[in-house]
């Protein structure tokens, strides 16, 4: 292959690599500035070598373009990649509890409770579980109630050095007058 075919062959796979649907042929030749014919000919030459070279991808034609996908015989391994991997969704509820955590810690079951107005125990275990949150002693008054902190695992998720890295909760409190106007406009049930 010349030079210049393996500047297209490169530029051709950084685009099939980059793009989040099929790219059509006549795209391809579009940006590669080369006939249809070219294009038509470079993807099935590099279909071949893909299946020749055992990689772990292939180049399928799908919903009239081109795409690369993960090769079938790779999906076991793909499938505990992603198991294991994927960061799991955290529920409105789970991100409040967390948010009350790491602003307030540390914070007893009940004081979550108070501040979010509902028991926090299903969630508080999930958060345990995941890894964010732990336990970090007892309340020294009635009951010794369990106190609740972060852990390292929190702040390298969120990216920070520390807590002292936690942006101020200044910007996200409404100010003494938005909350006046907010009761204001509830009405006399208040």
């Amino acid at each position: 292959m010349s030079p210049a075919g393996a500047d297209v062959r490169r530029a051709a796979e950084a685009i099939l690599f980059v793009a989040e649907e099929p790219v059509a042929s006549s795209e391809l030749a579009l940006v590669l500035e080369l006939p249809a014919a070219e294009v038509e000919t470079l993807m099935e030459e590099l279909g071949r070598s893909y299946d020749e070279q055992g990689r772990g991808f292939v180049l399928r034609r799908v919903a009239g373009g081109y795409r690369l996908a993960s090769h079938p015989a790779a999906a076991p391994f793909l499938e505990r990649f992603v198991s294991e991997h994927r960061p799991a969704r955290m529920t409105q509820a789970a991100l409040e509890t967390l948010a009350v955590v790491a602003y307030r810690q540390p914070v007893s079951r009940a004081q979550i409770a108070e501040i979010r107005g509902v028991s926090p125990d299903s969630v508080l275990r999930t958060l345990v579980t995941r890894g964010l949150v732990q336990e970090v002693g007892r309340d020294p008054g009635p009951g010794n109630a369990i106190l609740y902190g972060t852990t390292s695992t929190f702040t390298e998720r969120l990216g920070l050095m520390g807590l002292a890295d936690l942006p101020p909760l200044a910007g996200f409190m409404p100010t003494t007058a938005e909350v006046e106007r907010m009761e204001s406009g509830l009405g006399p049930g208040i």
